[in-house]
């Protein structure tokens, strides 16, 4: 839930699925939302893919 002035917004429930699709997958890396009035209207995934060093 997200907050605008004051009251409680419901995430709809197809951005919070896609939001926990990417938080799922990443193993390394970082998930953001962008919000604007207090809605999610965007979602960046950033990963990192490690390589061992041998």
């Amino acid at each position: 839930m997200s907050e605008t002035n004051g009251k409680l917004t419901k995430i709809p429930d197809d951005v919070y699925e896609l939001l926990l699709k990417y938080l799922q997958r990443i193993q390394f890396g970082s998930v953001s939302l962008v919000i604007q009035n207090g809605k999610v209207v965007q979602i960046e995934c950033s990963e990192k893919i490690r390589t061992d060093k041998k």
